[in-house]
C-alpha cells in the first residue's frame, strides 16, 4: 500500500496532476432525498467547472437495505417531499453550472411507477416561480422486467441464486412478485448518453450502483464494452467501476464521514477521491476499507457483466493530506471466459398482515421468568384462536432481558425489559385478535412468586395498545437471469413516448430489438433551448448561492477526536480496532469488518491466528461450514468475514416478519468481545 507525494501542478482537486483529466464527478450525497449540503457541492462544481474538463454530477438513489417493502407494497425510500427538496437544489445547480446530473434506482428501488414518479417532480420543479430559464433535456431509463420472460429463463435453467444464501426461485416466486426490477449495468445509461447527446438530466431506474459512473466515464473515453478481451478496456472500467462503488456511498470513505465525495478521473482508470466536507480527509486506509463496505468479500466484486478486482490496486496520500490517488483495479467480464451476461432480478412479495403491542415489564420476579411466561401466553392465544379460520404466527422481541452467557454475574439482571409481541396473521383482523389476546395474558398473566395483581406490564405507547401494520412483505427474488447477446442494452425505439406501466407487475414496458430497458426522452422547463446559455458563475456574490457559516457537518466527529476505550492493557478484540461493523451485504447475508488502529496492530492479529472461519462460526454459533467468506485485506488492514442472516434458526432475507435489525448494523459484539490470549496481548503492550 504505497503513499506517495506528488509535487507536480496542480489539479482542481489542489493536488498533483501530471495530464488532463477525463472528467470531475461531484456526488453531493450517497442517497438522492437524504439531504445535502449545497454549499459544498457548489464550491467543488465552482472549482471543476473552472477547469474546463467535462464535469458531472452523479448519485445513487436505490438500496435493499430496508428490506422488501419498497417492492411488495410500493413504498419509495424517502417521503416524496424529500426527493423534492434534493432536486430542487440539484436541478438550481445543474442549471447555474450547465452540469449534467446522473442518478440511478429512483425512489429507492428503482420500479418504473416510482422512476415515473421522479420525473413527473422534475417536471414539477421546472413549472416553479422562478425558472424561467430552465431547460432540461431528461432521460428516464426503465428497468422492469416481464414476468413472463423471467418464467422462460427459469424453465431453461437459467436463474440462479445470487449468493450461496439464496434460495433457488420457483415460478410460484415469481407469481407472487408484485414488482420486478432487474439491476441494469452501464450500458443502457452509455447507450442513453450516446443517442441524446446535449442531455441535461438522466434518471435511472434499478441500476447497479456503480453503474452511472462507469457510464459517463467510458462514453466520454469511448470505450467499448464488448471488447472484453482488452486489457486497456479492462484497465478502465476496472478503475472507473471501482471509482463508482466508493462515490455511491457518498462520502463514507473519509473521515470523518463527509456528506459527498469528489472524483477526478483519467481514461487510463486511474482517479482520485477527496470529501467535499473540509474538515474531512480521505487516507489509503480509509478509501481502500470502503469496497469493503456491505460486500461479502472485499477483494472481488461482482456486478452486471463480470466483476472486478482489487488484488493489484495500489492507494496513494497526495500531498494536500485529504485525496487519495488510486489506480490498478481490473474488470473481468463474464464473456471473456464464454459466460453469459446476468443482471440481477430483485422483488418482494405479501405474505400476511401484522400487528404488535410493545411495553416494558419492571418486576423482578417476573423478569426471571419471561421465557417460561411468553410461552404460556402462546398457548392461550393458540387455544383462544383454535377455530378460528386462518393461519398466524406468534413471537416476541426482547431488549434488556437476562443473558445468561454474561460473564459479569451483575450485568445479568436489568431493571426493566422492554418486549414486543408481533403477530403475522393471513388477516389483519386475526392478527390483531392475536397481538389482543397475547398483550391481555402478558399484562395479567400469573406466573410463580407473583406480587404485582394489577398488571404486569406497561403498555399504551402513543395512545395504543395494539398496533396494525398492515400487509407484511418479504423478498421473493434476488437472483441472477442469464441474458442473451444485446439484451442488457437499451432499447431506442419509441423513445418519445411515455412507456405504459402496469400496477400489478410494475413491468408493461414494452421491449424491442431484444433489449430489455427502454428510455424516455423529454424537455422539460420553459427556456428556448436554441439561445446560447450564459457562462457558468465563478463567485458566491454572482451565484447568490449559501454561505458557509450556515452549513454544518451535523453526523461529523472530531478528527482529532479521542478512541481511547478506556483500558490500560487490551483485553477484547474491540480494543484493538479503530472500526467494528456489521452491515448487509445483500437481503441474505451479514458482513463484518474489523479494521484496526495501527499496521503493526493488524499483522500481529493477523499472525496470531486469532482469527478465521472457524473463530467466527464460533462466535457465532454456526458450523464452519455456513461461513460465506472470511480472510485478511490487507490495503485496509482489516479482517472481514460473512455469513448467512439466520433468524429463529432458520437462514431469512432481511425484513418481514420478526425483523429486529433490516441493516445488520449491530450484529458486531460477539467480535467486538473477542477475548484477546495472553501471548498476543504480551506483544502488544
Amino acid at each position: 500500500m504505497p503513499i506517495a507525494i506528488n509535487n507536480g501542478a496542480n489539479d482542481a482537486n489542489g493536488v498533483g496532476a501530471e495530464r488532463t483529466p477525463l472528467c470531475h464527478i461531484v456526488t453531493p450525497v450517497g442517497m438522492l432525498g437524504y439531504g445535502l449540503q449545497e454549499f459544498e457541492t457548489t464550491e467543488a462544481l465552482r472549482r471543476f467547472v473552472a477547469t474546463g474538463v467535462p464535469t458531472a454530477m452523479i448519485l445513487d438513489s436505490g438500496s435493499t437495505d430496508s428490506g422488501p417493502d419498497r417492492l411488495a407494497l410500493g413504498n419509495m425510500g424517502s417521503p416524496r417531499s424529500a426527493y423534492v427538496r434534493d432536486l430542487r437544489k440539484l436541478l438550481k445547480l445543474a442549471h447555474e453550472f450547465h452540469v449534467p446530473l446522473i442518478f440511478s434506482s429512483a425512489g429507492s428501488d428503482g420500479s418504473d411507477e416510482h422512476l415515473q414518479e421522479i420525473l413527473d417532480i422534475i417536471e414539477d420543479l421546472t413549472k416553479e416561480e422562478g425558472t424561467d430559464a430552465y431547460s432540461f433535456k431528461t432521460v428516464g431509463i426503465f428497468s422492469g422486467i416481464d414476468k413472463q420472460l423471467i418464467k422462460d429463463r427459469l424453465r431453461a435453467g437459467a436463474i440462479s441464486g445470487c449468493g450461496a444464501c439464496v434460495p433457488p426461485l420457483t415460478e410460484e416466486d415469481v407469481d407472487a412478485s408484485i414488482r420486478v426490477v432487474a439491476q441494469m449495468g452501464p450500458e443502457p445509461f452509455i447507450d442513453a448518453m450516446a443517442a441524446n447527446p446535449d442531455f441535461d438530466v438522466i434518471a435511472g431506474g434499478r441500476a447497479y450502483d456503480p453503474a452511472p459512473y462507469v457510464a459517463y466515464c467510458a462514453y466520454l473515453a469511448g470505450v467499448d464494452m464488448n471488447d472484453w478481451s482488452s486489457p486497456t478496456v479492462r484497465r478502465q472500467v476496472g478503475g472507473f467501476t471501482h471509482m463508482g462503488k466508493i462515490l455511491e456511498c457518498g462520502g463514507t470513505c473519509a473521515e470523518p464521514k463527509s456528506h459527498g465525495a469528489t472524483a477526478t478521473v483519467y481514461e487510463d482508470g486511474e482517479f482520485i477521491i477527496s470529501p467535499l466536507t473540509p474538515a474531512a480527509r480521505c487516507t489509503p486506509v480509509s478509501v481502500a476499507a470502503h469496497t469493503m463496505y456491505e460486500k461479502s468479500r472485499p477483494d472481488i466484486l461482482h456486478g452486471p457483466g463480470g466483476y472486478f478486482d482489487l488484488n493489484t490496486a495500489t492507494y496513494e496520500q497526495l500531498e494536500d493530506q485529504r485525496s487519495i490517488r488510486v489506480k490498478g483495479s481490473m474488470f473481468h467480464f463474464t464473456r471473456e471466459s464464454g459466460k453469459p451476461y446476468q443482471v440481477k432480478l430483485e422483488a418482494g412479495q405479501i405474505v400476511g398482515y401484522r400487528s404488535l403491542f410493545m411495553g416494558s415489564i419492571r418486576d423482578p420476579i417476573m423478569i426471571k421468568q419471561l421465557d417460561s411466561l411468553t410461552e404460556v401466553v402462546k398457548r392461550y392465544a393458540a387455544d383462544q384462536h383454535e377455530h378460528v379460520p386462518g393461519t398466524y404466527e406468534f413471537d416476541f422481541h426482547f431488549y434488556g432481558k437476562e443473558d445468561g452467557n454474561a460473564e459479569d454475574a451483575s450485568a445479568q439482571q436489568s431493571p426493566e425489559v422492554f418486549l414486543i409481541g408481533e403477530v403475522l396473521a393471513s388477516s389483519q383482523e386475526l392478527a390483531t385478535s392475536v397481538a389482543s389476546t397475547g398483550k391481555i395474558g402478558i399484562t395479567h398473566g400469573s406466573y410463580h412468586g407473583q406480587k404485582a395483581t394489577s398488571g404486569n406490564f406497561a403498555f399504551g405507547i402513543g395512545g395504543k395498545s395494539v398496533i396494525e401494520l398492515g400487509p407484511c412483505s418479504k423478498f421473493s427474488m434476488y437472483h441472477l437471469m442469464d441474458l442473451e447477446d444485446g439484451e442488457e442494452r437499451l432499447s431506442l425505439e419509441g423513445s418519445e413516448t411515455t412507456p405504459t406501466h402496469n400496477g400489478t407487475n410494475g413491468n408493461g414496458v414494452h421491449k424491442k430489438q431484444n433489449r430489455l430497458f427502454t428510455q424516455t426522452v423529454s424537455v422539460l422547463g420553459k427556456a428556448d433551448r436554441s439561445l446560447p446559455r450564459s457562462a457558468a458563475p465563478t463567485t458566491t456574490a454572482a451565484r447568490g448561492g449559501a454561505k458557509s457559516s450556515g452549513q454544518k457537518n451535523y453526523f461529523a466527529k472530531s478528527v482529532n477526536g479521542s478512541t481511547s476505550n478506556g483500558h490500560s492493557k487490551p483485553a477484547r478484540l474491540g480494543d484493538l480496532t479503530k472500526v467494528v461493523r456489521s452491515k448487509n451485504a445483500g437481503p441474505y447475508e451479514i458482513t463484518f469488518d474489523l479494521i484496526f488502529e495501527s499496521r503493526d496492530t493488524y499483522l500481529k492479529v493477523k499472525e496470531s491466528g486469532l482469527l478465521s472461519a472457524k473463530a467466527v462460526a464460533s462466535a457465532y454459533n454456526l458450523p464452519e461450514s455456513d461461513i460465506v467468506w472470511s480472510g485478511f485485506f490487507d490495503p485496509a488492514q482489516a479482517f472481514k468475514a460473512t455469513i448467512p442472516r439466520i433468524r429463529a434458526g432458520k437462514r431469512t432475507p432481511g425484513g418481514s416478519f420478526m425483523e429486529n435489525d433490516v441493516h445488520g448494523s449491530q450484529q458486531h459484539l460477539p467480535l467486538v468481545n473477542m477475548k484477546l490470549p495472553e501471548e498476543l496481548v504480551a506483544t502488544l503492550v
